[in-house]
């Protein structure tokens, strides 16, 4: 059997979750709770590349916040 998540020619969709963290999900199995569907139903490669354009600080919502707080600054800046 081979990896669902790594199938070139299944439709995907790109779900994020609170904390900004983004996941390529296959479109047969149900959005976990916690994740909401931003983009797709589409193939894996604008899967890819809409999660590559949109995800451009790895960090957590929560961790970004937290430095801030600890510098009184933006964090990312």
């Amino acid at each position: 059997m081979t990896n669902p998540f790594e199938d070139a020619d299944a439709n995907y969709l790109v779900l994020v979750n609170e904390e900004g963290q983004y996941s390529l999900w296959p479109t047969f199995v149900d959005v976990p709770s916690g994740w909401a569907r931003v983009f797709g139903e589409a193939p894996r490669s604008e899967c890819i590349e809409f999660i590559e354009k949109s995800w451009t600080d790895m960090r957590p919502k929560s961790l970004v916040a937290a430095m801030q707080d600890a510098t009184g600054t933006d964090a990312g800046a």
